[in-house]
């Protein structure tokens, strides 16, 4: 399960959507984490699914690749969606027991599902298709006029990319200190929930000192080639726009209009 988190993770490839300038990647996510909360009916996710399909088929992307990312997440769809079914008061349409399964709950537990699962799948393209120092330029370039008021806008992208992309890494040291411990008879398959759970409380002390040693590692790298902020910085490749950037912009600021006016429709 731990394999299968993509969100973090880099696709390289000779695509369009790889070669699309990375700030308009970034306002797409904003523009797309937004919309999906603006969606008033179910059936409305389905064309933003065939664009979603689109994308990944441009990008040369495995879709099972992608839609992958989101097995790790199914108890918490599935948590979420119960407790929206059991807990939204309506129209009763099933009693099990104390619990009473109410129309409305269940509307409410199929728009929240489907609002975790778009949100996975289209976090994970943004981090598929762009490089980590891409993603870096783009949200510097995209903060960098509230540098004028004193916000740290170089570090704060930088912060939140190194954040992104050790996401996969530390998952993967979780995965080899599962499997040591499972080589020296440790059980995390068996038992309830609950049980399961206390479990992986062993995980914690190695993984967050591997943690801190990799900051460490990481801290000391970029002192070694003379890292000292945003201030003076020049970059190898700087950020251009190009036709088929303001063409991807204009389908984007479409798209999200059209599901506005559904909204207010």
């Amino acid at each position: 399960m731990i394999k299968d988190i993509t969100i973090g993770q880099y696709f390289a490839s000779d695509s369009i959507i790889h070669k699309l300038d990375p700030r308009v990647k970034v306002v797409f996510v904003f523009l797309y984490i937004i919309a999906i909360f603006l969606v008033s009916k179910l059936w409305i996710y389905a064309p933003i699914l065939a664009f979603l399909i689109i994308i990944i088929k441009i990008s040369k992307i495995t879709p099972k690749y992608v839609f992958k990312g989101i097995k790790p997440l199914m108890p918490i769809i599935i948590l979420t969606f119960l407790l929206n079914i059991f807990m939204t008061p309506g129209e009763v349409v099933l009693k099990i027991g104390v619990f009473n399964i109410t129309k409305s709950g269940i509307n409410l537990g199929l728009f929240m599902a489907c609002r975790l699962i778009f949100l996975v799948i289209g976090t994970s393209l943004l981090t598929l298709t762009t490089s980590p120092i891409e993603l870096t330029d783009a949200m510097e370039k995209i903060m960098n006029p509230l540098s004028k008021i004193g916000f740290p806008a170089h570090q704060f992208a930088m912060m939140m990319t190194i954040a992104l992309r050790f996401i996969p890494t530390l998952f993967e040291e979780t995965d080899k200190i599962m499997k040591a411990q499972m080589a020296r008879g440790a059980d995390f398959e068996s038992g309830n929930i609950i049980k399961r759970a206390k479990n992986l409380v062993p995980l914690l002390v190695p993984l967050f000192i591997n943690a801190l040693k990799i900051a460490g590692e990481l801290a000391v790298a970029m002192e070694a080639r003379c890292y000292r902020g945003g201030e003076g910085r020049t970059r190898l490749n700087e950020l251009e726009y190009n036709n088929k950037d303001y063409i991807a912009y204009i389908i984007i600021l479409v798209l999200f209009v059209l599901i506005v006016i559904s909204r207010i429709l």
